[in-house]
């Protein structure tokens, strides 16, 4: 057994968005310290400790291919990423079930101010696969989240349009270990133009 397929938490890395408020560039290929965001993404999650990571790709996937170095990533292309965020979470669940992860961390490509550090905070709050743990920033819960196995199938029916798990987490909000992040990390998005100023 590889030491990749050892580690029971696999990151998940959401990055399928055709950046429609951004003039219809896919937000992966947006730069960030010199290469595309895709790649400096992965490398967040491999940094956290992360030794397997799935990369979900939708909008110009062929050209995140040939730009972004990803290594030893597992790419997973989803063909319905136009119909939001959680018909990728949902490709990202499926690619992990015949692996040895009993749980994944999932961020997302357009977050750059949350590194390492808070991924790795999130990541300590694995137990076992009914583990279920969010980063916090002042107490509001946002990514980094970890979602155990055993809510896979739950997450994946209630994952539609660009809700993601966020139905899911609601229903099992006591469940839910909030693992502050807001010293370490800011969780803006890259959505709009005016968004890119974050980006280095």
């Amino acid at each position: 057994m590889t030491d990749k397929e050892a580690s029971p938490v696999a990151g998940l890395l959401l990055a399928a968005g055709g950046g429609r408020r951004l003039g219809g560039r896919p937000k992966a290929l947006l730069r960030h310290r010199g290469r595309p965001l895709v790649e400096y993404a992965a490398g967040v999650l491999r940094a956290a400790g992360c030794a397997r990571v799935h990369v979900v790709l939708g909008a110009g996937a062929d050209a995140v291919r040939e730009q972004a170095e990803l290594g030893t990533c597992v790419l997973v292309e989803n063909p319905d990423w136009a119909d939001g965020m959680g018909s990728s979470l949902r490709a990202g669940l499926d690619s992990l079930a015949g692996t040895r992860a009993r749980a994944a961390l999932v961020s997302l490509v357009d977050q750059p101010g949350i590194g390492p550090e808070a991924v790795a905070r999130v990541l300590a709050a694995y137990e076992d696969e009914t583990s279920l743990a969010s980063a916090a920033y002042a107490g509001v819960r946002g990514h980094p989240v970890l979602f155990g196995a055993a809510h896979w199938a739950g997450i994946a029916a209630s994952a539609t349009g660009d809700r993601g798990a966020r139905a899911y987490l609601k229903q099992h909000e006591e469940a839910v270990r909030l693992v502050e992040c807001g010293d370490v990390a800011q969780p803006y998005d890259i959505d709009t133009v005016a968004d890119l100023a974050h980006l280095e």
